[in-house]
């Protein structure tokens, strides 16, 4: 029982680091947020997520991939006969 003690113990005092260099974290981030040294643009949308701008392909293009996933599946179906 005394080594389970000592696991908690070691385990406790590694969470209580870990909450505390959390919290600094934390700090920093809203002491940034307050002065205004946040970086202007993040890259980020509106859920939270870095979006690129999405490709624009034609309808040909999206014919030809479509024909060449179709062979890629025509092959990989035929060596699994």
């Amino acid at each position: 029982m005394a080594i389970d003690a000592e696991i908690l113990q070691a385990a406790l005092i590694g969470y209580q680091s870990e909450r505390e260099r959390i919290t600094k974290v934390i700090a920093d981030l809203r002491s940034r947020l307050k002065s205004g040294k946040a970086p202007e643009s993040s890259g980020l949308d509106g859920a939270g997520t870095s979006r690129k701008p999405r490709r624009k392909l034609s309808a040909a293009a999206r014919r030809r991939m479509a024909a060449a996933q179709k062979k890629r599946w025509a092959n990989y179906h035929k060596g699994h006969k």
